[in-house]
């Protein structure tokens, strides 16, 4: 089932897993998506590493996730310094295993290449990669958004000019990337409603379960971590139970404030860990 059918008619729920690379981590993985199967998701989905470097890992997992046949599966695709026949080829991999969707990304340049040059590929923006798919195969098509801008957008009105030019090349439903302060989300729907851009968009939901972690992460993707949740962290040790506890307790807040103000569709960015989403799906019905 493409996911766009899914989407609209009631609250939505998704997991985000990112692939293994050891049998250890391969068992935990499978672990946690039974685990988490008795959710019902909508769909999971697998990422996909900077320049594609882990695309093979990707692939495998897809594929194994795909035959255990409980959910919709999502295959994260990037383009950057890829070419045509190397994406063509993989989205033929994917039907062949019966992959209806897929979310189309830029992606990041790899870190190991300092002379990597986004030009030498023949796609530059995931708008690109969207044309491109879109034009081959009858794939239904998520995109990425940011609520507080792409970190290399020059302004928040070019972003949402960016973000309505990918959507307007084929994409079907789109999914934020992580965020801590809920109004950052409202006014990007603000934004989208007055850009004309109406396709669901869903919300991404970070557990904070290692604070000192995520504050590194948003950093990178230039995510604000509010005074509230900096406070929250403040005089918890690292790893502890408390930490944890907090870090569910603020993700239910988000989840509770979003469903209030009308929002219902969310996909939680897992670690390929069950536990914080489990404690999270106890206390909210999305």
């Amino acid at each position: 089932m493409k996911i766009k059918d899914t989407l609209g008619k009631k609250r939505s729920i998704s997991f985000e897993f990112f692939p293994p690379k050891t049998d250890k981590g391969r068992k935990k993985l499978l672990e946690t998506f039974e685990n988490l199967s008795v959710f019902s998701p909508s769909f999971v989905s697998v990422t996909y590493g900077a320049g594609g470097g882990n695309r093979k890992d990707a692939f495998e997992t897809v594929k194994i996730l795909k035959s255990l046949n409980k959910t919709e599966v999502l295959a994260h695709l990037t383009c950057i310094g890829s070419k045509k026949q190397e994406i063509l080829n993989l989205i033929e991999e994917y039907k062949k295993i019966d992959i209806k969707n897929i979310l189309a990304l830029r992606g990041d340049p790899p870190k190991n290449d300092e002379n990597f040059d986004i030009k030498r590929g023949e796609f530059r923006f995931a708008k690109d990669l969207v044309e491109f798919v879109k034009s081959k195969e009858d794939f239904c098509i998520g995109v990425a958004v940011y609520p507080e801008g792409h970190p290399e957008s020059p302004s928040i009105e070019k972003d949402i000019e960016y973000t309505k030019a990918k959507i307007e090349a084929g994409a079907d439903f789109a999914i934020t990337q992580m965020f801590f302060k809920n109004s950052h989300f409202y006014r990007f729907m603000e934004r989208m409603g007055k850009a004309g851009v109406k396709i669901p968009v869903i919300a991404g939901i970070m557990p904070v379960t290692n604070f000192r972690k995520i504050k590194e992460f948003a950093f990178f993707c230039k995510a604000e971590i509010p005074p509230e949740l900096e406070k929250k962290f403040k005089d918890i040790p690292e790893n502890s139970p408390d930490e944890f506890k907090a870090g569910v307790e603020y993700a239910i807040f988000q989840i509770e404030d979003l469903i209030k103000n009308g929002f219902k569709l969310f996909h939680f960015y897992t670690l390929n860990r069950a536990q914080a989403i489990f404690e999270i799906l106890k206390e909210v019905k999305p």
